[in-house]
């Protein structure tokens, strides 16, 4: 009810705006007719009336995305409350039923991996929230080493095979093409690491029940830079959604796409670990292969 109320909101200050610029417009036109020869006038008259159209067409645009802004965050919140009232009452349920009855060895075992995934997931979640926060500092101090990306690549597949319980048939990996090749890049480890797991990720979620996924890593000849590239044969991104989708809080809003959880910082926190070091980061979707692809690039250093 509140996103329909706001969506109202927005559509009146639309046409409230609209109708003003045409109102101030149709003056403007009738005071310019009426006082044809007066030069002095005409002329302050005309500057007046464009700072007066070009105020109320701001304040419509400043309403509407503020609004806009409100409603993104109010959905933050939600996905995030969510995200941890969850897994907290999972353990909850867990211990209450450790704590009342008596629970043989396995399945006491299978309980204690239950509220291990759940912690894993809430911890999950509390360090992507403090990772939107830093990404906000531009001039905060980085770690700087020099990192076989590569290397680094694969181990993150290999986690994210582990914390998804995927087989490596749907999870693939795919090096450079000279065998044994470092493909070196110069960062922080830490937040690399944090980029290239929040892709994947990504990838693994949206695949919906079928998980295939592909991950390569190359560096083409002659060029200065490193490419890491995601596919996934999931739901796909509609093409007017790809650049907004590394935005803070955004969340596509196409049915197949919203139903899956998540808080809408993960691919912003990706964008901006990659503008720190000096990269980009862009999603291809839609054409004849099907699902989306996340494309990573960095800048490379000569071995």
């Amino acid at each position: 009810m509140r996103i329909i109320s706001r969506r109202k909101t927005i559509v009146f200050f639309l046409i409230l705006g609209i109708s003003l610029v045409a109102a101030a417009i149709a003056l403007n036109i009738g005071w310019i007719i009426l006082n044809w020869r007066e030069g002095v006038l005409l002329f302050f008259g005309v500057v007046f009336f464009s700072a007066i159209i070009a105020g109320l067409i701001l304040n419509t645009v400043f309403l509407v995305r503020e609004i806009r802004r409100n409603e993104q965050h109010d959905s933050f919140i939600n996905a995030v409350t969510h995200e941890l009232k969850t897994p907290i009452a999972s353990i909850r349920l867990y211990l209450e039923t450790l704590q009342r009855r008596e629970v043989d060895t396995p399945q006491r075992q299978q309980f204690y991996g239950h509220m291990i995934e759940d912690t894993d997931r809430l911890l999950g979640t509390v360090e992507q929230v403090l990772k939107a926060g830093e990404a906000r500092f531009k001039h905060a101090q980085r770690h700087q080493v020099i990192i076989d990306f590569a290397a680094m690549a694969r181990e993150c597949v290999e986690l994210a095979r582990t914390r998804h319980h995927v087989e490596p048939g749907a999870l693939r990996w795919q090096g450079p093409g000279v065998e044994g090749e470092e493909i070196q890049v110069e960062g922080d480890p830490d937040e690399l690491r944090t980029a290239i797991s929040n892709i994947l990720d990504n990838a693994v979620k949206y695949s919906g029940g079928h998980v295939d996924v592909s991950v390569e890593v190359e560096a083409p000849p002659g060029e200065r830079r490193v490419i890491l590239r995601v596919r996934d044969r999931g739901i796909g991104i509609p093409a007017h959604e790809l650049k907004r989708i590394f935005k803070r809080f955004y969340r596509v809003r196409s049915r197949p796409v919203s139903e899956v959880k998540g808080t809408g910082l993960g691919l912003f926190i990706v964008r901006s670990i990659a503008r720190a070091h000096g990269g980009r980061v862009f999603a291809e979707s839609g054409g004849d292969v099907p699902g989306t692809t996340v494309i990573l690039e960095l800048p490379r250093v000569a071995p």
